[in-house]
């Protein structure tokens, strides 16, 4: 007997950043992203630019073809809700109901938990009407599988020797300060993907990347400090790969494709990254083993 028999009522939601679709959206992104809060014109400007220079985001498209992957291999209903851009949650969450679902296994697209990104999520959702019943995954940031992907990919695409910067969005030094286990899953996640691919412990570093810009610290060391630490070293190579993102968007292919690429040559090394999970079995594998568990 199929899922699809088994669990009619039954679906799955995966909760996302969201993306804005062309530079001109930028703005009205942002203020999504800040809960209304204009930010100066400059910062704007700035992030309008990025986007300009990498054409657009493909997070959308990306995290609905996770979506049809898993529902593909599950044969289950699969959503998507994004907090800051189409579709939106409160869309998946009417649709959900339209639909009839009764219960919803949600799981967020960032598998290190932080009240900055999983936390915003989980409190979109919770701000909605629904009538089906949730199993909230809070964290999958160690599932064998993920790290199997990521390990993957490190085979792929890197050459022997050449050290690894794994990475994950920073966040605010006061998040971590306040019990937030996002620098501890990043760094535990890491630590794992390293070990599935035998690397011997110096052959990898971890860093933050993609600081914002508003005000206050932020979690470190950076990738800029950390490239130019193994340049100390002797090192004219280096490779990176983000393990806090599960697909290509702006922080992949702006942030390391262009800034950290463009600052490692100014200083004579060589950066190249791994590929994003993007639509990797393994992360099908992944989710699917999660959404298991639930129904």
């Amino acid at each position: 007997m199929s899922y699809a028999s088994k669990h009619a009522t039954t679906a799955v939601l995966l909760l996302a950043h969201g993306s804005p679709d062309s530079v001109d959206q930028v703005p009205e992104f942002l203020l999504r992203v800040t809960g209304g809060h204009s930010l100066p014109p400059n910062v704007v400007e700035e992030v309008q630019r990025r986007y300009g220079l990498i054409g657009r985001s493909p997070l959308t498209e990306l995290t609905l073809k996770q979506a049809e992957l898993l529902a593909r291999k599950m044969g289950v209903r699969v959503y998507v809700g994004m907090r800051n851009w189409k579709p939106y949650i409160a869309d998946a969450v009417r649709a959900m109901v339209s639909d009839g679902v009764q219960h919803a296994v949600v799981i967020c697209m960032a598998p290190h938990n932080s009240r900055t990104s999983v936390g915003l999520y989980r409190t979109a959702l919770a701000a909605e009407n629904h009538s089906f019943s949730i199993d909230f995954v809070e964290s999958w940031h160690d599932h064998p599988m993920l790290i199997r992907a990521f390990a993957e990919k490190i085979r792929a695409g890197r050459h022997p020797g050449v050290p690894i910067i794994f990475t994950a969005h920073s966040v605010p030094q006061r998040t971590v300060a306040e019990g937030d286990p996002y620098e501890r899953q990043a760094k535990e996640t890491a630590g794992l993907v390293a070990k599935e691919a035998g690397l011997p412990p110096e052959d990898w570093i971890f860093a933050f990347q993609s600081q914002g810009m508003s005000g206050g610290a932020w979690v470190g060391p950076t990738v800029e400090d950390t490239i130019l630490g193994l340049k100390e070293k002797g090192h004219r190579s280096v490779f990176i790969q983000p393990i806090g993102f599960l697909c290509d968007h702006v922080e992949v292919l702006y942030d390391v494709d262009i800034v950290f690429k463009q600052f490692a040559e100014k200083h004579g090394v060589r950066l190249t990254r791994a590929e994003s999970l993007n639509d990797s079995p393994w992360l099908t594998n992944a989710l699917a083993e999660i959404v298991g568990m639930y129904i």
